[in-house]
């Protein structure tokens, strides 16, 4: 679908919804989103004389990702309910026959995206000394968003019996296997790794799935919003924790919390903010586990390529990471 039959079905759809025309400009496509398409844009609604900025969030295709646009779009709105920075989501088209995908529309909200500007520019540095103990404040919001209240209780959860980290790293490693047919033999070792040391949850909340630079949006002050709930699920809230420390998220800095800060101050203001305890051990648990799972990530997004799927040099310029992230598993481990 091209960017004019975009902005047409757009058009068509809202003033289908709304029950009033619809004039849809200035649609262009946001970087990054190697999963999933995000466009701006522009719609001037009936009786209103001025546009409303606004965001669509596009399926690209075949993914190598298990997400749900409905699931996504049901987090956000109980995640903006809950105070948490997001931007707020109007429209679900749940039909892909639509836009040739899945989609929602929600706000657009001012403001960057991009690592490299967050942990260069010079006009960021108020920004970069202060986002760690922002961030730790908003996941323990996030954590305390009741998923039961929200209807939120579709969301993934560890079978009966079996702990978060125990249904996650088999959820991994069964994605890993039927992907994977050349060995990998650093990853082999890191799931034993984490079969032998998987904690056992002390409680059990929403996750995020995927809270790390690149998925916040920042200004001058810090953190504008949180982005990319796709991988929202019920599990150990410490996994968030992990993730956030994963190198890959670092882009070059030294600081462990994204590139930003120290864990020290992550993990003081989650506890501040009502988080509860963190428990270290865990989170150094969920490091590993996160660096195993953005392998297998990486492994998926080239197969998407390479199989034909979805014809995005960014995918297929992933696969080249694996290498580097199972030199951090070796690590790690040791």
């Amino acid at each position: 679908m091209t960017a004019a039959e975009l902005a047409e079905g757009l058009a068509s759809y809202l003033t289908r919804v709304t029950g009033g025309p619809v004039a849809v400009a200035e649609l262009r496509q946001l970087p990054g989103g190697a999963s999933r398409e995000t466009w701006a844009f522009e719609a001037t609604f009936d009786g209103e004389s001025c546009p409303r900025r606004l965001v669509l969030r596009r399926d690209p295709g075949q993914t190598s990702v298990d997400s749900d646009r409905a699931h996504e779009f049901h987090v956000l709105r109980a995640a903006h309910a809950s105070d948490v920075p997001v931007p707020r989501v109007h429209w679900l088209g749940d039909d892909a026959a639509v836009l040739g995908a899945r989609f929602f529309i929600m706000d657009y909200v001012a403001g960057e995206t991009l690592a490299r500007r967050l942990l260069r520019d010079p006009e960021y540095a108020g920004a970069r000394r202060v986002m760690a103990r922002q961030l730790g404040a908003i996941l323990a919001r996030i954590h305390a968003i009741d998923v039961a209240a929200h209807g939120l209780e579709f969301l993934a959860a560890p079978p009966a019996g079996r702990s978060p980290a125990a249904a996650e790293i088999a959820r991994y490693e069964q994605l890993y296997r039927s992907l994977a047919p050349e060995p990998h033999p650093v990853i082999e070792l890191a799931l034993r790794w984490l079969d032998r040391h998987a904690p056992a949850a002390r409680r059990q909340t929403l996750v995020h799935g995927d809270y790390r630079i690149g998925n916040v949006l920042f200004d001058h002050d810090g953190v504008r919003a949180i982005l990319d709930w796709e991988l929202a699920h019920r599990g150990d809230p410490m996994e968030d924790l992990g993730w956030m420390c994963v190198k890959a998220w670092r882009f070059g800095s030294p600081l462990p919390v994204g590139g930003v800060g120290e864990r020290r101050d992550l993990f003081a203001a989650y506890e501040e903010a009502g988080g509860g305890p963190v428990d270290t051990g865990a989170v150094h648990f969920w490091e590993v586990f996160g660096n195993m799972k953005w392998a297998v990530i990486c492994i998926a997004q080239a197969h998407a390529f390479l199989d034909g799927g979805v014809p995005s040099l960014e995918l297929a310029s992933l696969g080249r990471r694996t290498a580097e992230v199972e030199h951090e598993l070796v690590r790690l481990i040791d």
